[in-house]
């Protein structure tokens, strides 16, 4: 469909379509909304334009107060990234998508979001949609992905152990079974534990949440561990307490690596030895495929960005 023809769908001239779409402040609302309804049912979208500079940030629903560590990492990076490149950001929870009908937007970012969820969207919307930290489903092509190699990142923490002569690792996987990066966390764990001569089993290798990590690291200590990884979360700040509970020290008793925080992971005493995804990269990616499609090219699928894992002081020396 084109302009001219939504126009006549909705009695009304092709420029008054024209302003709807640009938000003119002198359309009555009861044909804003006309023009609207006769777009959405026949699946018309207007143009993308160049100087139509605002992006959507798609939130979790549950995890918007407060952000989470990811969410509040990711979120620091594109909000100083998209500015950078002239674009407005807009922040939405969502289950508030029906709002997208109405505006009009260049891009949009989800972040930890369910990539099904956005099976739909190319259908719907002509804008690029980029996950973060999620694989893009399958036949969607205006949906795209910026992650961070879940296997590489798991490697390098038990890799950083083994070197450092650490014999019986125990691990911690934030998240839920069959959700986000838990079971790719899991298996890549697996791997890269028996690859070395560590042992593996449930009872050294569990997936949950904040409020069972106090419970599980107590399990872990009676297998005997001497190091412990908690990817994903908040789990160093969680751990550090659990730990305390147990007054095992940090990295006399038990060594330990967790996911980048970087309002607490430098502080935490000892400082934390941690995995991190390069989040200004991340949101470089991000905004090169929006602008991308604003120039009418076509941008790489899926891009994996590598961990880096940052020394401190929580992963013992073997002569210690």
């Amino acid at each position: 469909m084109k302009l001219r023809d939504l126009a006549k769908l909705a009695d009304v001239s092709p420029a008054t379509v024209s302003r709807v779409f640009s938000h003119h402040p002198n359309i009555r609302e009861e044909i804003r909304q006309k023009v609207l309804d006769i777009a959405k049912k026949h699946g018309y979208h207007p143009k993308l334009a160049r100087k139509q500079r605002n992006v959507i940030i798609i939130l979790p629903d549950d995890q918007i107060y407060p952000i989470r560590n990811c969410l509040e990492m990711v979120m620091m990076a594109l909000t100083l990234e998209l500015p950078r490149r002239d674009f407005r950001i807009e922040v939405l929870p969502q289950s508030n998508l029906d709002r997208l009908d109405n505006v009009q937007f260049c891009g949009a970012v989800a972040i930890g979001a369910v990539p099904n969820d956005f099976k739909s969207w190319p259908a719907r919307f002509p804008a690029p949609l980029v996950l973060v930290d999620r694989q893009a489903p399958a036949n969607c092509p205006n949906v795209y992905s910026v992650r961070s190699d879940e296997v590489q990142g798991m490697e390098l923490a038990v890799e950083h152990f083994h070197e450092r002569g650490c014999k019986k690792i125990g691990c911690i996987i934030y998240g839920t079974p069959g959700f986000g990066n838990a079971d790719i966390r899991t298996k890549a764990l697996q791997d890269a534990l028996q690859s070395r001569g560590y042992p593996v089993n449930d009872a050294l290798l569990h997936i949950c949440q904040d409020d069972r990590y106090v419970e599980v690291i107590g399990k872990l200590l009676k297998q005997g561990i001497d190091a412990l990884f908690c990817p994903g979360g908040n789990a160093g700040i969680i751990t550090t307490y659990a730990l305390s509970l147990f007054n095992k020290q940090v990295p006399d008793e038990i060594s330990l690596i967790a996911s980048e925080h970087k309002l607490f992971s430098r502080y935490a005493t000892p400082p934390h030895t941690t995995i991190t995804q390069d989040h200004h990269e991340l949101a470089k990616i991000v905004a090169d495929i929006i602008d991308a499609q604003l120039d009418e090219s076509t941008p790489q699928r899926d891009y994996i960005l590598p961990y880096k894992l940052i020394c401190r002081d929580s992963v013992r020396h073997e002569s210690i």
